[in-house]
């Protein structure tokens, strides 16, 4: 999705978003990804152009049917890379390369990339898609998401600022 005129911006302010069934659209308050992406949304709006990349990577690139597994094991005590990898997968099997296919179709060759996932700048790097500027997304934590988002700071590398509960 697009807003604006993004061939006359550069950077574009960009949001490259896994779908979340469970978060995006039902609400879920295990997760931050609602809230990322409707901030997302929010920032492109204000700046008056950008686009979102949204990638059918559910649970990170594990599945719907995989991910309410993985859910079952963290309410045994799982974290959520954990969780994953007793499944069988990695902590995060999603790619990328995608991503960057679509913003090069969209002849986006720089980005102004809103993320927290060091990853995804990576990703976008070796891809030859310039990274200008990271742009966080900082959502509030809950009772619920707490322990989702320290293991994303902790075992994923996450930049994220993460109050004491």
């Amino acid at each position: 999705m697009t807003l604006g005129d993004i061939r006359a911006e550069t950077p574009v302010l960009t949001r490259i978003h896994s779908r979340c069934l469970t978060g995006d659209v039902f609400g879920s308050l295990r997760c931050d990804c609602r809230e990322q992406l409707t901030l997302a949304l929010e920032k492109i709006s204000q700046k008056g152009s950008g686009a979102v990349i949204y990638l059918d990577q559910e649970g990170r690139g594990i599945g719907l049917s995989n991910k309410i597994r993985a859910y079952a094991l963290q309410d045994r005590g799982f974290d959520t890379v954990s969780a994953n990898e007793h499944l069988g997968f990695a902590a995060d099997e999603r790619d990328f390369q995608i991503a960057a296919e679509i913003l090069t179709d969209l002849e986006i060759s720089e980005v102004d990339l809103l993320t927290n996932n060091p990853r995804k700048i990576e990703s976008l790097r070796q891809a030859g898609i310039l990274v200008k500027k990271r742009i966080p997304l900082q959502v509030r934590s809950n009772p619920h998401n707490y322990n989702y988002l320290l293991t994303k700071k902790q075992r994923l590398n996450h930049i994220l600022c993460l109050p004491e509960l």
